[in-house]
């Protein structure tokens, strides 16, 4: 058999499909494989370019195959789907993979270590908590509101809620009861967040460039650490609007003919590292709107001036990450003077 110059592979939890081509660029590969012959034969094979699609468990083939002397090379899934040639099956997706890695202008994911995976699943658990008590928090909401009970807005007010329920005497026995076994899956659900998000914060502590990002206005310690975590290497960015962009703050463009149209932010790249850089840039508008913005630029006043206190927020997250991303790449500490100058200058 030629000699293979790279190979696409699609992955999947059982199945392998395998596409490989020569230094001619002719097909000399074309395998289904289980894993335990996929790993087998890539131990014999000679160091190769190997392809894999960024998604599920893509960055654990990245560390075993590395291990066997391959150049592995992580792709994100909508950067493939253009070389894929007509349906969707396997062998074309491992096709595009190996015809996609070959571009001289395409962009990678970094494969992660198992120490930075296992830090994310701080990120993933205490997002699932959120997300569970904040649906568990509009269940008590909605049936307290049905026996004329209201509250204020916000977590902290539920307790005080649960309590005035079961001191009305109003309240049939049987909700008592029911409200009671919400409350006991309340407190479960705030313990496990504030354990998760103590570990959370102890990782920021012992990171220092988690450390100094959150030092930016807007950020604080969880959206230091998502920078951290999440983020590629800044380094890969030629611009901190490169950066933001990858992050979908900036608008979608459909420009044509000469004629400039701008839309909404895209929305691309990581979705909870983005939402949680517009709650901290959310933040600052309202410790802004109360008085406490002693370090707020000329910018942001004469933003909210002119636009809407959303669009300001996204606008404001925006020019958060492009200061990160200049304090990522230089090492520097956050200098409020001289943070608007190096936002513009990147």
């Amino acid at each position: 058999m030629d000699q293979i110059a790279r190979i696409g592979m699609d992955t999947s939890k059982h199945v392998f499909q395998l596409h490989g081509v020569n230094f001619a660029e002719q097909p000399v590969l074309r395998k289904k494989m289980r894993r335990r012959e996929m790993l087998d034969f890539f131990e014999r094979c000679p160091p190769t370019v190997i392809a894999i699609e960024a998604c599920g468990a893509s960055h654990h083939w990245a560390r075993s195959l590395s291990a066997y002397g391959h150049e592995v090379k992580l792709i994100a899934p909508q950067l493939v789907k253009p070389y894929v040639k007509r349906g969707k099956n396997d062998a074309a997706d491992a096709e595009a993979l190996c015809e996609a890695v070959s571009r001289p202008t395409m962009r990678f994911v970094p494969a992660k270590t198992t120490e930075q995976q296992a830090a994310l699943m701080l990120v993933g658990m205490r997002e699932r908590l959120v997300v569970a008590q904040t649906q568990l928090v509009n269940t008590i909401r909605g049936y307290a509101a049905e026996f004329g009970l209201t509250a204020a807005k916000g977590v902290s007010h539920v307790s005080v809620l649960l309590e005035r329920i079961m001191m009305d005497k109003a309240v049939p026995a049987l909700a008592k009861d029911l409200f009671a076994s919400l409350a006991h899956e309340f407190t479960g659900l705030d313990e496990r967040k504030r354990a998760i998000e103590a570990k959370l914060k102890a990782w920021h502590k012992g990171n220092e460039a988690s450390c100094r990002l959150a030092k930016i206005p807007g950020v604080g310690p969880i959206g230091a650490a998502l920078l951290v975590m999440k983020a590629p290497a800044p380094q890969q960015f030629a611009s901190g609007r490169q950066f933001a962009a990858w992050m979908g703050l900036t608008p979608k463009d459909h420009s044509t003919g000469g004629r400039v149209r701008l839309g909404i932010i895209t929305r691309a790249g990581d979705e909870i590292l983005r939402s949680t850089l517009v709650q901290g840039a959310t933040a600052v508008l309202q410790q802004l709107r109360i008085g406490r913005g002693s370090n707020v630029s000329r910018w942001l006043t004469e933003l909210l001036k002119r636009k809407p206190p959303k669009l300001v927020a996204v606008a404001l997250a925006n020019k958060i990450a492009r200061i990160a991303w200049k304090m990522m790449v230089t090492g520097e500490a956050y200098r409020a003077q001289g943070s608007e100058a190096a936002m513009n200058a990147s």
